[in-house]
């Protein structure tokens, strides 16, 4: 059993509020043995993508994992190459394949690209009212993608997944997502290894907490409603990773930590990059 809150979504779904991210795992045995080791964990939620490459992989632990298929969740996303309503149609199909499963638990748009999320989010919802996917929702969206989408879109995302971080936190996209019930999703939430875990405050809140600064950072993404995917390849972290739920950071700590805000990005821009790192 895991120790992972449950969150519910805007369309009443359920969530871990801590997940498992394999994006740079690569496929085959280094995956497998990484998602295995997750679930082994705890873990119950798994995000993946086609543009990771290692879906197939994510499927084949998921199988081998004695878990029923009910018991994780999985995520997968819409890669750039597939945008547009029947290219979308056909990349979650070969999705569906590679994962080895009749139904997705939630079904992301990569990245907002220049001109085709619309449609290609039209036949994400197409998917969703055919009961083929149990929740649909994006990534890399800032404001006003999101406002576009909100104002056409018969069926409201459920998520916006992003880069945050304690060096770009994210503030203003944090809080009109809570405004418009959409939850907000942190990718590369321990800084993707650029950003400096012996920084200080890290260190000393660490200290003060017993616990390693990546647990600490971690924990303050839970505190601020942030649901969060790490990665490891690494048993030990992978275990430690999901081990944030036995303390709480004081208000004081938070405000520590919020501080460290530099609004660095450490990855590419949707506003000026069109086909981000994909």
């Amino acid at each position: 059993m895991t120790n992972v809150p449950i969150w519910k979504l805007n369309n009443g779904i359920e969530i871990p509020s801590l997940g498992f991210g394999v994006f740079k795992v690569a496929e085959g045995e280094q995956v497998y043995d990484a998602v295995l080791e997750a679930l082994k964990c705890g873990y119950r939620l798994i995000d993946t993508a086609a543009a990771y490459g290692n879906e197939e992989g994510v499927g084949r632990a998921l199988k081998d994992s004695g878990l029923s298929r009910e018991e994780v969740f999985i995520t997968t996303k819409l890669q750039n190459k597939d945008q547009g309503f029947e290219n979308t149609l056909a990349a979650f199909e070969t999705s569906l394949k590679k994962l080895g499963t009749d139904y997705i638990d939630l079904y992301l748009i990569h990245w907002p690209g220049k001109d085709k999320y619309v449609e290609s989010y039209k036949a994400m919802e197409k998917l969703y009212k055919e009961g083929r996917v149990k929740a649909i929702g994006v990534c890399n969206f800032h404001i006003p993608h999101l406002k576009n989408l909100i104002t056409i879109c018969q069926v409201k995302p459920v998520i916006d997944q992003i880069e945050l971080h304690p060096l770009m936190n994210q503030k203003e996209i944090r809080y009109f997502c809570k405004q418009n019930d959409i939850q907000v999703e942190a990718w590369g939430p321990l800084m993707q290894g650029k950003g400096d875990l012996s920084a200080p405050v890290f260190q000393e809140l660490g200290v003060k907490y017993s616990k390693s600064p990546a647990q600490v950072i971690l924990r303050w993404h839970h505190q601020n409603d942030v649901l969060v995917i790490p990665k490891s390849v690494t048993p030990a972290r992978i275990k430690e990773n999901l081990d944030i739920f036995d303390f709480e950071l004081s208000a004081e700590d938070m405000e520590k930590i919020n501080a460290h805000n530099e609004d660095r990005r450490l990855s590419a821009d949707p506003d000026t990059n069109m086909n981000g790192f994909l």
